[in-house]
């Protein structure tokens, strides 16, 4: 459901997640590098982006791989659809207005 996705990426910690997750899987370890944090509270912001549907994890001996899923963005990206054209039809008819005016 897109409102868990907004609610997972509302953290600036959860989003930076995902973006370093652009670049492939990578293990708790090499994403928690990326923090002063503790790695258990990495993970627990990583529960919530799987939890969303956003990551999935898979066991490789004793570590944990992360990988992004597309398939949420793309949902989000859905919905944002019509307000972008909507944006963009504003926009327009402001960029119209202002042609009108005369210069000052």
């Amino acid at each position: 459901m897109v409102t868990d996705v907004f609610a997972a990426l509302a953290s600036p910690v959860r989003l930076e997640l995902t973006r370093l997750l652009l670049d492939g899987p990578r293990s708790v370890n090499e994403l928690a590098a990326h923090f002063e944090m503790s790695r258990p509270s990495v993970s627990e912001h990583l529960r919530v982006l799987r939890t969303a549907g956003l990551v999935t994890e898979r066991r490789d001996g004793r570590r944990r791989i992360y990988r992004l899923e597309p398939g949420p963005l793309m949902d989000v990206s859905d919905w944002l659809t019509p307000y972008e054209r909507f944006w963009r039809e504003r926009l327009a008819d402001l960029r119209d207005v202002l042609d009108e005016e005369p210069p000052a």
